[in-house]
């Protein structure tokens, strides 16, 4: 599976086993620059995934009477 094409669950699984290897302790200094690196970037697609979420909600929940409102939310495409 693509990373790009990974969901908010999956890259957060993915994250967990990265953490695990890491503290074990068990891979060799390349590999855990590897893992660390794979990490790096699953965390920052993770959190812009949350602002991306969070930016929709706060569109839905703002209307001019204090209602519920529901409008376009334009989705900023990960790199």
């Amino acid at each position: 599976m693509s990373k790009k094409s990974q969901t908010f669950e999956e890259s957060m699984v993915r994250l967990e086993e990265i953490v695990r290897s890491l503290e074990s302790g068990e891979v060799s200094l390349e590999e855990s620059m590897k893992l660390f690196e794979e990490g790096t970037k699953l965390a920052a697609k993770c959190d812009q995934l949350l602002k991306n979420a969070e930016q929709k909600v706060t569109v839905l929940l703002k209307g001019p009477d204090g209602q519920p409102v529901e409008e376009e939310f334009v989705h900023e495409q990960l790199s």
